[in-house]
């Protein structure tokens, strides 16, 4: 069951991380400078609070997944959630800055966010199917 949990919340974080880049992140970037910046904060700001806890409830539950039965996929399932803690630093450090320039970094740096989303929900989609 604390696998099936880790899957869910990893598909959840994954879900939203690829909405950011397919939907909102070009819709963004269509806005000139001064209305895609003040529009990237507030987002940033509740897309934070969303995910920040997702990934360090799937690495927990990942992690305890592994301890129940030893498959080391659930823990390579959380170290891929847990890896997602220094882009978030990244992201925060790159839009300090006001340029158009900042904002595709963000992009580019919130694709790397998602593709660790992914990853870690196909690891822990393994380790689910091979407990089956």
């Amino acid at each position: 069951m604390l696998g099936l949990l880790a899957l869910v919340s990893a598909s959840i974080f994954f879900g939203a991380a690829v909405y950011v880049n397919i939907a909102e992140q070009p819709a963004r970037l269509a806005l000139d400078d001064v209305g895609a910046l003040a529009q990237w904060r507030p987002a940033y700001k509740r897309g934070f609070a969303m995910q920040a806890p997702l990934a360090a409830l799937s690495a927990l539950l990942g992690a305890a997944a592994w301890w129940t039965t030893s498959d080391l996929l659930w823990v390579l399932g959380a170290v891929l959630m847990l890896s997602i803690m220094p882009t978030n630093r990244q992201l925060e450090n790159t839009a300090s800055g006001r340029t158009r320039d900042h904002l595709v970094r963000w992009g580019r740096l919130h694709a790397v966010r998602s593709a660790l989303g992914a990853a870690a929900t196909a690891t822990y989609l393994i380790a689910a199917a091979r407990g089956i």
